[in-house]
């Protein structure tokens, strides 16, 4: 056993071994089942923030402007609910059972939603027109009609966002930090997110192979482009659940060989004395006393501050170029092949940075990155609001331009969130306690999270209903700008923060172990006492 423990320190691998692949033989075990269960994860994540956006953009008196209303009103009340429900049945199903009681529910309702709610849309929706007179009579609240309008979308939204956020912010990663020690997770973490990006590179195609066929049917063979849409809508749905099934079968499998191989997992190995369970009041007292939890939420809050308000005019830009829901669901599809494309070599750049570098020079690319790419993306909206949006601008329209310019950066933005954001945030967990890993990791990814994107869409609804009528986000722009800048600041200066944080913390894990194995007789000396 003690081989196999020295073997896995990083100083094993040599050359390109140790660039691209710093896993040892019997790790695979592990390791492996890992990665495709991230995969399988992010393909469904894909294609459901792919579909989700599709929907509520383009739905009847809708637009992007919807969605801070959504994320604000739908998603945040979710997130809570569920945290609440969560940690409830985490105090009645053991972990295994968790998983899959938490799982099943969202593969139940996507597929549903495709094969009997989509087509039955017109019966339980408002009308276009009854939308459209609520819209006058209510100039305030113009982008939240919709919303409630076409409530089906709406929920089909939340859950799709909620998929991220419990199905791989929590069970996954929860289950990889139990499993996982911090000297395999500098070697591990990035690779997990590599081979989980190869399905973002799997669903991009699948996307537009669908969205292609919706097109086709409705072109050249006559189908009413909303069904042509429901076909592209089942088709997808369809792989959704797919790779759902897969993933609960591959967590199965883990439970029964890796969880009992002794050379891959020791319970309670690093565990301090079991703590009682907390109440769900107990609970959140617990993180908003806990400084180290705070300062992790407030790395996922500005995270999802800055991509919301960004993302949010970006949208916009895409509806004003592809208004068919075929046409804006394959563009979709190309920006999540270029992200997975992209993704998988920032993966291979930010394992290498993981490796070799602070955990603070890791996490404190990301504010950077964001800053930088957001800039760059404003100034480009900003420029195309003075002048109409298929003006000629660099051979193309302007609407265009900003959509390309969006594009690049969300590519960069989240390419270096899946390769160094996810897999800091991730390692700060590790040294905590084992109440702090469950119950604080719970509150801090779900409330944490949906907390920033629901900052964001707060920020974002209240100008537009203020303002009223049918206002543009993209007009909004010479105030939004400045603030995610102001955001990336502050995220950067709280980097630094948790950086030092987390060296005392490892380092006083270190000492710890230091200590239990000075009070144990070495084997030699025991073996001579009993003789």
């Amino acid at each position: 056993m003690t081989a196999k423990t020295d073997t896995s320190s990083d100083g094993a691998f040599k050359g390109l071994r140790g660039i691209f692949w710093p896993i040892h033989g019997f790790e695979l075990k592990k390791f492996l089942p890992m990665g495709l269960m991230m995969l399988c994860i992010l393909f469904n994540y894909t294609i459901l923030r792919d579909i989700k956006d599709t929907l509520v953009v383009n739905a009847p008196g809708g637009g992007a402007e919807c969605l801070s209303f959504l994320k604000l009103y739908g998603v945040t009340p979710a997130a809570i609910l569920f945290m609440i429900l969560f940690i409830k049945l985490a105090n009645v199903f053991s972990k295994e059972k968790l998983f899959y009681v938490v799982v099943a529910p969202f593969l139940i309702f996507f597929t549903a939603f495709a094969f009997i709610i989509y087509p039955n849309k017109e019966a339980l929706h408002m009308s276009l027109t009854t939308l459209q007179s609520a819209q006058a009579s209510w100039p305030n609240l113009h982008w939240l009609l919709p919303v409630i309008g076409n409530w089906s979308f709406s929920i089909f939204y939340i859950l799709s966002e909620l998929w991220g956020s419990v199905v791989l912010s929590m069970l996954f990663w929860q289950f990889a930090n139990e499993i996982t020690k911090v000297q395999e997770a500098k070697r591990f973490y990035g690779l997990f997110g590599m081979l989980g990006n190869i399905g973002l590179l799997m669903s991009g195609p699948i996307i537009i192979a669908c969205s292609k066929y919706g097109k086709y049917l409705h072109l050249t063979q006559g189908v009413p482009e909303d069904i042509a849409f429901g076909t592209n809508l089942k088709l997808q749905m369809s792989c959704v659940a797919a790779a759902g099934i897969l993933t609960t079968l591959i967590y199965r499998w883990m439970q029964k060989n890796v969880l009992t191989d002794p050379k891959l997992y020791q319970p309670g190995q690093g565990k301090k004395k079991e703590k009682a369970k907390l109440s769900i009041k107990e609970s959140f007292l617990y993180i908003l006393k806990n400084p180290y939890l705070g300062m992790i939420a407030i790395l996922v809050l500005s995270y999802g501050v800055t991509i919301n308000l960004v993302e949010g005019v970006w949208k916009g830009q895409i509806k004003i170029a592809f208004p068919d829901k075929n046409d804006y669901s394959m563009f979709m599809g190309q920006f999540s092949t270029w992200t997975g494309a992209a993704t998988i070599v920032l993966m291979i750049i930010g394992n290498n940075i993981l490796r070799k570098f602070s955990w603070t020079k890791a996490a404190i690319i990301t504010p950077i990155m964001v800053m930088a790419t957001s800039a760059v993306f404003f100034f480009f909206v900003w420029n195309g609001t003075k002048s109409t949006p298929f003006a000629p601008l660099m051979g193309t329209t302007v609407v265009m331009v900003a959509v390309l310019v969006g594009m690049i950066q969300n590519v960069l933005s989240k390419g270096t969130k899946y390769s160094l954001f996810d897999s800091t945030k991730q390692m700060a967990y590790i040294p905590l306690d084992q109440e702090a890993k469950v119950k604080g990791q719970a509150a801090v990814e779900v409330i944490g999270g949906r907390a920033g994107k629901s900052g964001g869409a707060f920020i974002q609804s209240t100008l537009l209903a203020v303002i009223g009528g049918s206002v543009s986000l993209a007009s909004l722009t010479f105030i939004l700008g400045p603030l995610v800048l102001l955001i990336c600041g502050f995220w950067a200066i709280s980097v630094f923060g948790l950086g030092k944080r987390f060296a005392e913390l490892v380092a006083a894990k270190e000492a710890e172990k230091g200590e239990v194995a000075a009070e144990k007789p070495s084997p030699k000396l025991a073996k001579a006492g009993v003789e």
